[in-house]
């Protein structure tokens, strides 16, 4: 039986050179199927935390466990293949510009050993439509206005329908209708695919319609982890600040 902890953290120290610690020994587990977003103020290392988990980054202290596996020590090619199952929007889009919108959808695809042309075509239109974007399949990066590169990277990052998606800022530029119907469809997406997803967004209002459970990152440390109702019923002062949007308060 596959574990029900697909995402685990225990006690994990992040620091930068000649800087305090990003991250101070947290504890977190994402069960498997849910949606889980993690939320904070700024510099809070919440993007810090998904490079973790996907291994772009490594820990100075404590274990990181996909699965059951603590990934912590393993060498790159073992990291590759953790990668690999795991689908991930950065929140600078990382799209490549030497690539058109449809490769750099296929890319991951392609990656994966899918190699039939009708196969990718197929599944690039249809993340194209997703996102509201069909036709795009020959434009360039470079000509694409920045909620356009972002609405491409939510493209890229469900095109595989990983077990395990991050999504860092999935919406951020976008209006707020754009907004609505990206976090709609990747719910509809995530509960389609029974994937466990972590979702970093700024856009507390929207994020909270869609998620299981949240967690809030504060100064390093998971200052909160429950269920969405227990959130924004929160009576921890910075909580129940950042979650309703509150001007006054500790934070």
């Amino acid at each position: 039986m596959p574990p029900r902890r697909v995402i685990e953290l225990r006690g994990i120290t992040k620091r930068f050179v000649d800087g305090p610690p990003v991250l101070r020994g947290v504890d977190l587990t994402v069960p498997r199927g849910c949606l889980y977003g993690l939320v904070g103020p700024g510099a809070a290392g919440k993007s810090v935390l998904l490079k973790l988990v996907v291994g772009l980054l490594r820990p100075d202290a404590g274990a990181l466990l996909i699965e059951g596996e603590d990934i912590t020590g393993l060498d790159e090619l073992r990291l590759h293949r953790v990668r690999a199952r795991i689908g991930m929007l950065f929140q600078n889009n990382a799209l490549f510009d030497h690539m058109t919108v449809g490769e750099n959808i296929a890319f991951p695809l392609r990656r994966a050993g899918v190699t039939d042309a009708a196969a990718l075509a197929e599944r690039v239109a249809d993340r194209l439509r997703m996102v509201s974007l069909p036709g795009f399949e020959d434009r360039m990066p470079a000509g694409l206005s920045g909620g356009q590169k972002k609405r491409i990277g939510v493209a890229r990052a469900t095109a595989l329908k990983a077990d395990i998606v991050l999504y860092d800022e999935p919406a951020a530029g976008l209006d707020p209708v754009t907004s609505q119907k990206i976090f709609d469809t990747l719910r509809a997406e995530q509960r389609e695919a029974g994937a466990t997803v972590v979702m970093v967004s700024s856009d507390i209002e929207r994020l909270l319609t869609i998620t299981d459970r949240v967690g809030m990152l504060h100064r390093g440390r998971l200052i909160f982890d429950g269920t969405t109702a227990e959130a924004l019923a929160s009576r921890d002062p910075r909580v129940d600040q950042f979650v309703h949007g509150k001007t006054d308060g500790p934070l």
